[in-house]
């Protein structure tokens, strides 16, 4: 058993001087990197417990499930901690495919090519049918 292991899982992540660490959201089938968000040890303790992903939202100040609203939940398949503590990693199952507010698949849609921010990947579903 490593000294990680000897400790309470939430004492072993380097909250950051807000008490938040990021969190990057991975689709477990494809391995696409669906979006990048916040969790502070409520959100972490959340998810654990619902096994669906619950972030930090910094300009609401408070929880959000992911997909409250949309109905695009992340159901987690696994939580991983990086070498330095102070990156979490949510493997997850996106339901219904869309984990954007835009309305795409994922977040990262926006492409640098030549020095502009080009995007590359389609609207899915318009947000205006997403959040009427």
């Amino acid at each position: 058993m490593n000294d990680l292991a000897k400790v309470d899982w939430l004492e072993s992540v380097a909250w950051n001087k807000a008490g938040l660490i990021p969190a990057i959201a991975q689709e477990a089938g494809s391995g696409a990197v669906l979006m990048q968000a916040w969790m502070n040890r409520e959100a972490l303790k959340a998810t654990v417990a619902e096994g669906f992903a619950v972030y930090y939202s910094r300009s609401r100040s408070r929880l959000w499930k992911k997909g409250e609203s949309s109905g695009h939940l992340q159901k987690v398949v696994e939580v991983r901690l990086d070498c330095d503590n102070d990156a979490i990693l949510l493997i997850v199952e996106q339901i219904g495919g869309i984990a954007c507010h835009t309305g795409r698949a994922h977040c990262f849609y926006r492409k640098l090519e030549q020095g502009s921010w080009v995007e590359v990947e389609p609207v899915l579903k318009a947000p205006s049918d997403i959040y009427p």
